[in-house]
């Protein structure tokens, strides 16, 4: 007798499907057809490539672990059908020519069944991200970009430390980027409180405010000092051999049959890479930098913050605006059963009374209720109303008593009054010790208190703010317009530091003039509060 071994054909048929691959998502047992073709990936990653229903069976999870190994060996026909397995005959295990013919088959994955699950773990992925402001990137952006200036100055740059830095610093930019766009959207739907439980946003507002002015703080100090380092390395093209070494090396890789426009192409993805970067943090051709906009971006997110944590503590403390009472109002109208029952809530609710309804007693009920009188007669024709003499004389029914006690509010005006003259003296004593009178270098400010140290990084924000590339000089003034700060940019390499009980602020220095506009001479002195630039040279270090 001659045995002859069914071939691969003899799996379970498959079953035409719109969807291909994805078709298991749109069935009712679709968790356990995801967790299926989640066990197949755990196992490619042990460099497993085939599986039985039994080992399938034994890496569900429990919650989802049929109680028959039928049911799994069910889901994996259904799978090979759609295209996402592929169905072997099992004969490892075969004692008998019985066991031979009877239906066993090992599983592995397709590369379509493959590829649709990377595609679904990206999506869950992304659905799930909330993204973070990556404050470290900077730093290492920072870091790679000086190497990158180090190996420039070279004749010849070596290609492996310029492919690995460039790659490094590809790396960190494209994480920067993608969790920056992830954590506004995220942010974007926590301030419109979509998805997000009032009492965790209430728990954890003041942390994200932090996490907020903490990396607004880190993109002023090391936005400016990238964007000088990416014009560094952009002068006189010193990047364009960099970008070319670094093709080169990655070009060595392609197949033979790409092999020769290999280098151009890389060399243009590389190029795409690095003006992408340039204009997140540089301003140019009359547009604003991606980091410039996700700094206003993110300034802007704090105050909405703040707005949605007031309309929460409203919200729970019952209190009603008129526009909500006019949508409730608007509301019962819509539901009132006919014109009667709409005209009887327009007069509860507005009390637009005729005369005959301005008093009411017992007489007036009596009356009415003998002869009842439709609330549409026209005035004309309504009965008179007699009004009180003493409510003619006087204009009210009420009687005079004794007046109210007044509440003494003195203490109270007294300690507020106390707390705005001590906020006002330390306001003028930060101003008074900002002030330069004259030119003179930042590493001259000298020890800062903490009120003086606020107000002046407020003044330097606003500086730079207005900073434009190719800029040395700049001058701002401060928001309420009282002062004024003129900076310019040095390039002797100096470094300055401002110690403050909290620590030492350091920076590049740079000539500053700080100016209170609110004294005589700062009104009638000065190049006035409007900014001005000098585009000839490069952008100071922030």
């Amino acid at each position: 007798m001659t045995v002859t071994a069914p071939s691969a054909s003899t799996g379970p048929p498959p079953e035409p499907s719109g969807f291909g691959p994805f078709a298991h998502l749109t069935v009712p047992n679709t968790p356990l057809y995801r967790q299926v073709m989640r066990a197949f990936l755990a196992a490619k990653e042990r460099f497993a490539v085939h599986l039985r229903p039994e080992d399938v069976h034994t890496a569900l999870p429990a919650d989802i672990r049929p109680a028959e190994l039928d049911a799994v060996a069910g889901a994996l026909d259904k799978l090979v059908g759609w295209g996402n397995l592929r169905a072997d005959p099992d004969t490892a295990r075969v004692t008998a020519v019985e066991d031979f013919y009877r239906k066993r088959f090992i599983y592995q994955l397709t590369r379509e069944g493959e590829a649709a699950e990377e595609a679904l773990s990206a999506y869950d992925e992304a659905l799930g991200r909330r993204g973070a402001l990556q404050a470290v990137a900077l730093h290492d952006i920072v870091t790679q970009l000086r190497a990158l200036l180090v190996l420039a100055a070279e004749d010849e740059p070596d290609p492996a430390k310029t492919h690995l830095a460039l790659d490094s610093l590809a790396s960190r930019f494209a994480a920067l980027a993608d969790n920056a766009r992830a954590f506004m959207g995220s942010l974007q739907r926590t301030i419109d409180l979509h998805d997000v439980e009032e009492e965790v946003f209430l728990a954890y507002k003041d942390r994200l405010i932090q996490y907020l002015e903490r990396f607004i703080q880190d993109l002023i100090t090391l936005g400016g000092r990238i964007a000088r380092l990416i014009m560094e390395l952009e002068e006189d093209g010193r990047v364009e051999p960099l970008l070319r070494a670094a093709a080169g090396r990655e070009a060595a890789d392609a197949s033979p049959d790409e092999a020769a426009n290999a280098e151009w192409e890389v060399y243009e993805r590389w190029a795409a890479r690095w003006s992408g970067l340039g204009a997140w943090f540089i301003s140019r051709d009359g547009r604003e930098s991606q980091a410039r906009l996700l700094r206003g971006r993110a300034l802007g997110a704090i105050p909405q913050l703040l707005a949605a944590v007031r309309a929460l503590n409203e919200r729970r403390a019952g209190r009603s605006d008129r526009s909500a009472d006019f949508r409730t109002l608007a509301r019962w109208f819509a539901e009132a059963a006919d014109d009667d029952a709409r005209h009887r809530l327009w007069r509860a609710a507005f009390g637009l009374y005729p005369a005959r309804h301005f008093t009411v007693d017992a007489d007036t009920l009596a009356a009415r209720a003998a002869r009842p009188v439709p609330a549409a007669t026209p005035w004309a024709e309504a009965e008179p109303l007699r009004i009180s003499p003493q409510l003619r004389r006087t204009g009210s029914y009420e009687r005079r008593g004794k007046p109210r006690k007044v509440e003494d509010r003195e203490e109270r005006r007294r300690s507020l009054a106390e707390t705005a003259a001590k906020q006002a003296a330390e306001t003028a004593a930060a101003r008074a010790r900002l002030v330069t009178h004259g030119v003179t270098r930042l590493s001259g400010l000298g020890e800062l208190d903490p009120a003086s140290f606020g107000l002046f990084l407020q003044l330097l924000g606003d500086a730079l703010a207005t900073w434009r590339p190719g800029m040395r000089h700049t001058t701002a003034t401060s928001n309420d317009g009282s002062m004024e700060i003129r900076l310019t940019a040095l390039a002797d390499g100096t470094t300055a530091e401002v110690r403050t009980p909290g620590g030492v602020f350091s920076g590049p220095d740079h000539l500053i003039e700080i100016v209170d506009l609110m004294e005589g001479d700062g009104l009638m002195g000065g190049d006035g509060p409007t900014h001005r630039d000098d585009p000839t040279d490069g952008e100071p270090g922030r």
